[in-house]
């Protein structure tokens, strides 16, 4: 089945070149220069701009290429898989802008869009130094003065901004009533180009243990004069505006977890395939296996979930206070703990620099440390949902919810409709759709086993899973309608939910999507008698308490499927995609002979 996104991630990902040649300016070798001299990689996203990837990040409305979220989720996953530095570094100016994208006028997206494509990078003023994620009691604020008929005069400290010094406009979050509130709040496109000198400084670079080179520094406003047409949206909608472009936003962090999951793999498994030990190669000793097998189950786990996710931006876009605090709360930890995982197998050679592929593994694990607290930590996430438990349970109880939406996500094949923020809301109101759908899920791949019993085991894993997310909601049911002070065994129970939310897209993705995908001669054989189904929801099983099932075959399939896409020049992925990297040389080839991929 021939994908656009994936089609196009894999032109970008060729246009950047073989990263393992130290002559294209996207290479590991570069990265690795620019982290330890703690350098922005400005030639790097130069040449992002070569290929028009500031495009995709403007919607078609405004004169860009966004038209699609699974596309950007792709084209952002190819750059992370590189380097997360390089990702986060320029997939900034998205964030900047989505306020924008949500609430703005046409002539404020038109005009952002066009700084936006002609690479002037953008940020989003969000967080303070003594405030973090309580954004009510930011201080950043606007002053009453003769001129504020024309102007607003903002004065305060904005810190921990990625490209504050950088970045030419700033998405500003700033207290527009001094009683603040949550309506006293709004959203200012401050361009500093247009600011009087003298009344903003930036704030020194912070110093950071990952992604060294990015922008992560400050702003600091002292009666800096921003016209009134600057205001995104109404006056006093600011807190509102931010926490629905965040929703778009942590659905997007998925493509840097997934980037960082693809790295570490390809590294973990190129390791074991090269070292030796007591006499033997560390691939064919089974904890090795059993590691590799465990983080591929993972990738496509990851990678299924995040498919759903930003396919669902746009088919369920009312839920998508669920949908991203699933995801930014999941991918995130999930990534971290399999790249945890291989640090184990790789020993003491994760840890060095200069030695195993020159340090990279090193690299991506600390770089991605900071995906799971930026957009929201994952207890902000979690809380989202423990706000959510009376909808979401009444939602289950009745099987409502966007079903059709959930359909229309799980279901590669189905155009997805153009974005309409208007549709964004701050609760699920109806519930979850996905969730919803796991039933009739469950009852597909039943019948299906029935006409083809290899698919037994994943059928029984399917009901296991409905029957813990029974489970799971009536465990929600004790924290409806906590608010405040929220007890820790319902954070316990949201982050069960996280993991019933994503057996359902699994579940979901594969029934509605098997057909077209199952005889695909590079990735088939994972969806052939439901092979990274039955890994997924085993992984997630396991995670809700409940007993593994028939891992260790399932695991030798997978690995199989793992080692044939490395040496063929395949991503290892839910669909067919070329990269354009060397592949290792397999055992029994001359010393030092290496192949090429074929694009």
């Amino acid at each position: 089945m021939e994908h656009p996104p994936y089609r196009l991630a894999e032109e970008f990902d060729r246009f950047l070149g073989d990263p393992d040649d130290p002559g294209e300016v996207f290479s590991y070798a570069r990265c690795a220069e620019l982290d330890e001299k703690e350098e922005f990689p400005a030639d790097i996203c130069d040449r992002f701009q070569e290929w028009g990837l500031s495009d995709e990040y403007v919607p078609v409305e405004y004169g860009g290429r966004l038209h699609d979220y699974e596309q950007v989720l792709q084209l952002i996953r190819t750059v992370a898989r590189r380097d997360l530095t390089c990702a986060i570094g320029h997939g900034k100016t998205y964030l900047g802008g989505v306020c924008v994208w949500v609430a703005g006028s046409a002539e404020q997206g038109a005009r952002l869009g066009a700084d936006i494509m002609a690479g002037v990078p953008v940020s989003l003023g969000l967080t303070e130094r003594a405030h973090g994620s309580d954004l009510l009691a930011n201080d950043v604020h606007t002053c009453d003065k003769a001129d504020k008929a024309d102007h607003w005069l903002v004065s305060g400290e904005k810190w921990l901004i990625n490209n504050a010094t950088r970045g030419s406009v700033l998405s500003l979050l700033t207290r527009t009533h001094p009683d603040g509130g949550p309506r006293g709040f709004s959203v200012l496109l401050v361009d500093k180009r247009e600011l009087d000198e003298g009344t903003y400084r930036h704030l020194p670079k912070i110093p950071t243990l990952g992604i060294r080179g990015a922008d992560i520094s400050g702003i600091a406003f002292d009666g800096a004069r921003v016209p009134r047409s600057a205001l995104v949206g109404t006056e006093g909608a600011g807190l509102e505006i931010v926490l629905k472009a965040l929703q778009l936003t942590r659905t997007m962090c998925a493509a840097l977890s997934l980037g960082a999951g693809d790295h570490g793999l390809r590294l973990g498994l190129d390791f074991a395939e090269e070292r030796e030990l007591y006499g033997r190669r560390l691939i064919d000793i089974p904890q090795a296996r059993h590691v590799l097998a465990g983080a591929a189950a993972d990738v496509l786990l990851h990678e299924a979930v995040a498919l759903v996710a930003a396919r669902a931006v746009q088919t369920q876009t009312a839920e998508l206070s669920v949908t991203s605090a699933v995801v930014k709360y999941l991918l995130p930890t999930g990534t971290d703990q399999l790249l945890a995982d291989l640090t184990g197998l790789l020993g003491a050679r994760a840890f060095l620099k200069g030695v195993h592929a020159n340090g990279r593994f090193q690299k991506v694990e600390r770089d991605h440390r900071i995906v799971g607290l930026f957009d929201g930590n994952t207890l902000v996430n979690l809380n989202s949902l423990v706000n959510q438990f009376r909808p979401l349970v009444r939602g289950f109880k009745r099987g409502t919810g966007d079903t059709a939406g959930a359909g229309a996500a799980c279901d590669l094949a189905t155009p997805l409709p153009p974005l309409d923020p208007s549709k964004l809301s701050l609760v699920a109101r109806h519930g979850s759709g996905v969730v919803a759908g796991l039933a009739a899920s469950v009852e597909e791949i039943t019948r299906r086993a029935a006409r083809n019993p290899a698919l037994d085991p994943v059928a029984e894993a399917a009901r296991r899973l409905l029957a813990v997310t029974t489970e799971v909601h009536a465990e929600m049911e004790a924290y409806q309608g906590v608010l405040a002070e929220v007890p820790a065994a319902a954070f316990e129970v949201a982050r069960r939910y996280t993991l019933c939310w994503a057996g359902a897209a699994c579940v979901g993705l594969w029934t509605q999507s098997t057909d077209r995908l199952g005889d695909d001669p590079g990735t088939g054989a994972l969806w052939h008698d439901g092979l990274w189904l039955r890994a997924a929801l085993d992984r997630l099983l396991v995670r809700l308490g409940e007993p593994a099932g028939n891992g260790r075959e399932t695991g030798e399939e997978l690995l199989g499927a793992l080692r044939d896409a490395r040496s063929s020049g395949r991503l290892f992925s839910l669909l067919p995609q070329r990269v354009p990297e060397r592949r290792p040389a397999m055992p029994g080839a001359p010393s030092g002979e290496t192949e090429r991929t074929s694009c």
